[in-house]
Order: structure tokens, then sequence, then C-alpha cells
């Protein structure tokens, strides 16, 4: 690794998606650090990689907890001083629960808890890692979301309910937008996708396609050329054969 080497920060990377991502971005020369709640799963992900060939680290996170996010963001500083690279993944889906499949019958304690983990959270780590960005006027954000979230199509879309995973989708495309125009004079690139329904254990195995598949957007907008796409939402690339943008 040399100065000019990316240093990308994936959450929930240990698994599914986040571990797909991790390693395509890993297969192109960048420097991925794997994150996880469960340190022991991470650990496993980084031996698989590494076993691979591939230029990974770990660490564990849980982003949501302040404490845990401070740790992990005071040894990035130490161990790299700078973060070029952030793919907020890590997220929970509760629509299996009966009670998501309406609004009438959903539980605030489960919305709750799915804001926390997918909405507050990509606030905090994002707050905490763009300062490390700035230190070379360079960052890629991208932010995990879903069509289910587009406001557009919202009315008319063929998709379960699920009212808090929606809602929580809603706030994580709020914030994406948010957070490309307070950075729009810096060279940090901030954008959201919809990797879609993937055979993952979110997913399920009826899904109809791979993680790996899910993942190609993520490093598109990952590796983004300055002046690139800034505050939009995308396609899954497999879906148009190309890096479409969504209507928010």
């Amino acid at each position: 690794m040399t100065n000019q080497t990316k240093i990308a920060v994936v959450t929930g990377s240990n698994r599914g998606l986040g571990y797909a991502i991790s390693r395509k971005l890993s297969q192109i020369g960048i420097h991925v650090v794997l994150t996880s709640r469960n340190e022991t799963d991470g650990l496993t992900a980084k031996q698989q990689l590494s076993g691979e060939g591939l230029d990974v680290n770990y660490h564990l996170l849980d982003v949501a907890s302040d404490t845990s996010v401070a740790d992990f963001t005071q040894w990035l500083q130490q161990t790299y001083g700078k973060v070029d690279i952030l793919v907020n993944n890590a997220g929970i889906n509760p629509t299996a629960k009966s009670e998501e499949a309406s609004l009438l019958t959903v539980q605030l304690e489960t919305m709750q808890a799915t804001f926390n983990t997918n909405v507050l959270a990509v606030l905090r780590i994002s707050q905490a890692l763009i300062p490390l960005m700035k230190v070379n006027n360079y960052g890629r954000i991208v932010n995990v979301s879903t069509e289910m979230a587009s406001l557009s199509t919202i009315t008319s879309d063929y998709y379960p309910l699920a009212p808090s995973y929606r809602l929580s989708k809603v706030g994580v495309n709020g914030l994406t937008v948010l957070i490309a125009k307070e950075l729009h004079d810096d060279n940090i690139l901030v954008n959201a996708y919809s990797p879609g329904w993937m055979k993952t254990d979110m997913g399920g195995e009826n899904a109809p396609f791979t993680a790996e598949e899910g993942a190609e957007t993520a490093v598109y907008l990952a590796t983004l050329p300055d002046g690139g796409a800034q505050g939009k939402f995308f396609a899954e690339i497999r879906k148009f054969g190309g890096p479409i943008q969504l209507q928010w």
C-alpha cells in the first residue's frame, strides 16, 4: 500500500452485499477496511478475502453507537490519517414481521430501531469520517437505499408496504441530498443507490440476483471521477445495463 492507495470503509461488510462490495473494491486495488458489530464474523470475512490475496483490514464497528464510532474514527486517523471512500451499507429490514404489512399495525418501537440503524447511524458515521476525507480534498460516499424509497413511484409500485424499512430509506435519500448540498464546494461526491433484490440473508433465496451483481453500482459510485454525479439516486447497473439515475 502506498500514499496514493485509496482507503475505503464499508459498514456491515462481514457478509452479503457489504462483503461483495468490499471484495470488488479490493479487486481493483483499493484498500478496504471491513467492519461489523460481531468481531468473530468480521475477522472471518477478512481472513477469507486475505486468502484471495486481497488487501483488506478489519475493525469492530457498531454504527449505532457513539462510542464505537468514536473509537473507530480514532483508529482510522492513527492507522491511515485519511479516508477516501465510505459505503454506508449496514442496515436492518423488519419487513418480514406481520405488523409491517400496515401502517395501522406497525410497532413504533420497530420503526424507531430501524431509523436508528438505517438513518441516524448513516449520519453518525458520515459526520465522523467526512473530516478525514477533507484532509486530501477527496471523498466518495455511497448510501445503500432502495427503489421502495422513491416518492415518485411509491404509490404505484408492487413492493410490500413495509413502512419501517421504506421510511427509513426515504430518510437515507434525504440525508444523501442534504450532505451533497453541504459538500458542493468539496471534492466529496455523495450519492445513493438501490442494489435491488439479492440473494442475501435480508433478501432470501428467492431473490433473482446475487450480492455480487448488487455491488456493481456501489463500486461505480465509489470510484466516480472528479466532477461526477453529486446528490443523485441510481438504480442497480444490471437492471439497465449501465448507471441509470432514478427519480427521488
